[in-house]
């Protein structure tokens, strides 16, 4: 059989969703010998898949997600390589697309978090973009053999939100990723001006990852403690992060470093070395960064929201995410109290235990083998 992958959004710099693809395939090149697939690849991340599995290809899709020429052009190159069946992995399946394959959705933050806030566009291009993602996932979740879904808090979330049949909708957990540094910590520090110890967060800054809140209750933090740690943001610049240092700026808060894009082999440093990764998001799927964090060693401090305490479980140390000062006494416990943070530490290398690649691929081939 012929399985195809939208690869478009392969890479770190995607996010989660880019590192979920890149390393779906790489594992599935490792399990499945029997069946043919296809990765479909757009210029810009050409370079970052070569395959080693001889039934692996790619194939240019030099295609941007969300417009007309997905919807239209898309469905052209797909099916001159005949496949028989495809995977979406993610919610953008083109409408005339009508044909075998699954989807996976990570989440309905759309839905939940309708901001403009969270988008650049203009009222009127907002609602036509928020309307083509509606009928979008309307048709994706209809015409789907399989929803594959990332937490059991998503796949209630899918089920009551979306009124799907739950015979439909199938978890596979994600799984952290380790890198080895290419650089010294001496090296990173004057790079990015870390000359204290320091908080950590590494990801985006859209609205619902709450970093106001953060910026509050490290403003708090920073005063009790005369200004003795640093807190660094690790993500690439961009409109909202601008925005956040908007609103550093104006509250004149000190030691806050938005580090911009960091490749895996420097952010490996940065989780190394931190005193705490803090997560204060409203709302995930699943959450990565923190997992990431305790294969380091680094004790984690995070939000109580939606999935997290499903996949972080008892090794993280939780905060109401709209109280700062719930903030601040989460990370006065993890800095303050050694035996606190020797059991964050440990718990989190159990928790790690859980979770692994090679079984996220091992799941989805067994769902494409059911579909197929």
């Amino acid at each position: 059989m012929k399985i195809g992958i939208d690869g478009r959004m392969l890479g770190p710099k995607q996010g989660g969703l880019g590192r979920y693809i890149q390393q779906l395939i790489i594992h599935l090149e490792k399990i499945d010998n029997n069946n043919e697939y296809v990765i479909f690849l757009r210029k810009e991340n050409w370079n970052d898949y070569q395959p080693v599995n001889l039934k692996f290809k790619k194939v240019l899709a030099d295609i941007s997600w969300y417009g007309w020429e997905e919807q239209i052009l898309f469905p052209l190159i797909i099916n001159q390589e005949k496949i028989d069946l495809m995977h979406f992995p993610h919610w953008n399946v083109p409408v005339l697309y009508n044909k075998n394959f699954v989807v996976t959705i990570h989440d309905l933050l759309l839905i939940h978090f309708p901001t403009r806030r969270a988008s650049t566009l203009g009222p009127l291009l907002y609602w036509f973009k928020n309307t083509m993602f509606r009928f979008s996932l309307n048709h994706a979740t209809k015409m789907t053999k399989k929803i594959i879904t990332i937490s059991e808090f998503s796949k209630q979330d899918i089920i009551k939100t979306l009124k799907i049949n739950p015979k439909k909708v199938v978890v596979t957990y994600l799984s952290p990723t380790k890198e080895t540094s290419s650089e010294a910590p001496f090296s990173l520090y004057k790079k990015y001006s870390i000359n204290k110890p320091y908080w950590l967060y590494v990801g985006v800054a859209y609205p619902h990852k709450n970093l106001n809140t953060l910026i509050d209750a490290w403003e708090i933090f920073s005063q009790q403690n005369n200004f003795s740690y640093q807190l660094v943001l690790a993500g690439k610049k961009n409109y909202f992060y601008n925005q956040i240092e908007k609103y550093i700026n104006n509250k004149k808060i000190k030691d806050v470093i938005i580090t911009d894009f960091i490749p895996d082999t420097e952010l490996s440093e940065l989780y190394r070395n931190a005193s705490l990764y803090v997560f204060p998001s409203l709302y995930e799927g699943f959450g990565l960064p923190p997992l990431e964090a305790m294969q380091y060693d680094l004790p984690v401090i995070s939000s109580d929201q939606t999935c997290l305490p499903e996949i972080l479980g008892d090794a993280a140390q939780y905060f109401d995410a709209k109280n700062p000062h719930s903030i601040v006494a989460a990370a006065d416990l993890v800095i303050k109290d050694n035996n606190a943070r020797k059991k964050l530490i440990l718990n989190g290398q159990k928790r790690l235990q859980k979770y692994s690649w090679n079984n996220t691929a091992s799941k989805t081939l067994q769902i494409y083998m059911e579909v197929l």
